[in-house]
């Protein structure tokens, strides 16, 4: 076992791994039963043994990325949770320095009409 770097979209955290790239399922918010992978209402089904990061990325539908060199990995968004998050209209939440010093948040500014104005230098 050896310890990764796993990037979960936009969350990093340290997560043992075995040399067959074996992961706990666990920390992605999955558990195993009979029936498969389940987290709340969805159960996918997988064979018996050990979970590699990359059957675990390929069953919930999720782009990877790894530097075995380096022992890190990047999951992304499913297709399917981007889709959603694109049908429901509202942009993801983030928070920006204003020229007053103060700090912006765009989930401060829910249910106003928002006009952002961005400038590159390059």
């Amino acid at each position: 076992m050896a310890a990764w770097t796993i990037i979960d979209e936009q969350t990093p955290r340290i997560l043992e791994m075995g040399d067959d790239g074996a992961v706990d399922v666990t920390a992605f918010g999955w558990e195993r039963k009979p029936e498969g992978l389940c987290r709340a209402d969805v159960c996918i089904p997988v064979s018996d043994g050990p979970v590699t990061l990359a059957t675990f990325a390929r069953l919930t539908g999720r782009p990877i990325v790894t530097d075995p060199a380096h022992r890190v990995a990047a999951l992304g968004a499913s297709a399917t949770d981007q889709s959603v998050a694109l049908a429901s209209g509202l942009a993801p939440d983030f928070e920006l320095p204003g020229i007053d010093g103060q700090t912006y948040r765009l989930s401060d500014y829910r249910g106003r009409k928002v006009v952002l104005y961005a400038y590159a230098s390059w």
